[in-house]
């Protein structure tokens, strides 16, 4: 097992004990001799999201990304933040990367549904969905918010539909 595995498993142990300040100084200590290594960041960044002490999380956060920007969780935790502070634009640009690096996760659809909606792009919103049902077609949350898209978007016949296909699940 690598070093740095060994490190994370010591700092996943601490945080489930709710040791962070144990935990954020084996973190220091190791960013001394491993500082390019963007695990070690996350790691920081997840005790810091954890606290809600948000600037410092997006610091190590944005820096974790700078060092990998492949990491599809930490491009999903920061669309969180980002539309926390009601920066939605950027949030979606963050969504949709960790929707393309996941290669189209239902969770990630049905949230990236719910950002466009904050931006009223009713265009994007029965694709994602109707992406997300495919992927996971037994998922409640996923046909709500499919049935809510259909009446915003006035397609009724969908929608009528979707709530036979609803019924017959039911009756099931």
């Amino acid at each position: 097992m690598d070093k740095i595995k060994e490190i994370i498993l010591n700092i996943e142990s601490l945080k489930n004990d709710q040791r962070f300040n144990e935990a954020v100084n084996i973190i220091e200590n190791a960013l001394i001799k491993y500082n390019g290594d963007y695990r070690l960041y996350e790691e920081l960044a997840d005790i810091y999201l954890y606290k809600w002490e948000l600037e410092k999380w997006l610091k190590s956060i944005n820096y974790a990304l700078s060092l990998n920007n492949e990491s599809a969780t930490w491009n999903y935790l920061k669309w969180f933040i980002l539309l926390s502070q009601d920066k939605i634009l950027e949030a979606i640009k963050y969504l949709e990367i960790s929707n393309k690096i996941l290669g189209n996760n239902s969770e990630v659809l049905r949230n990236l549904w719910w950002a466009y909606t904050m931006i009223w792009n009713t265009e994007r919103w029965i694709s994602i969905l109707n992406r997300a049902l495919i992927l996971s077609p037994n998922d409640d949350l996923i046909t709500e918010d499919l049935a809510m898209a259909l009446i915003w978007a006035w397609k009724i016949n969908e929608w009528n539909w979707l709530l036979k296909k609803i019924w017959k699940q039911i009756m099931a």
